[in-house]
């Protein structure tokens, strides 16, 4: 499952079942201090932008890897593993994989 490029903002209100939804740059998020967000390349790289001083994200150094199993041999021992449950274009959910 693709994820669509663009920048994402954890709506950690809507986390259910052990799954992380994110909603696209412009969603009308409640407030919130300190919101992480992942930014998606168009060759779907992406970098965790999580809460950093004075809540401005900053970007957290990693590699994330996406989807099944195919791959996951390849991937730096540090990876960030997460199974996509759902990706729209209003829409986006994570479920991380224990490190």
């Amino acid at each position: 499952m693709t994820v669509p490029a663009g920048r994402w903002g954890h709506s950690h209100e809507e986390d259910h079942d052990g799954v992380e939804v994110y909603r696209p740059a412009g969603y009308d998020f409640p407030p919130a201090r300190g919101r992480a967000w992942i930014a998606v390349a168009p060759d779907g790289t992406f970098v965790e932008l999580a809460p950093g001083r004075a809540d401005v994200p900053e970007p957290v150094e990693g590699t994330w890897v996406l989807g099944s199993d195919a791959g996951l041999e390849s991937a730096p021992a540090d990876a960030r593993v997460a199974d996509v449950v759902h990706a729209g274009p209003d829409r986006l959910e994570l479920r991380r994989r224990p490190a």
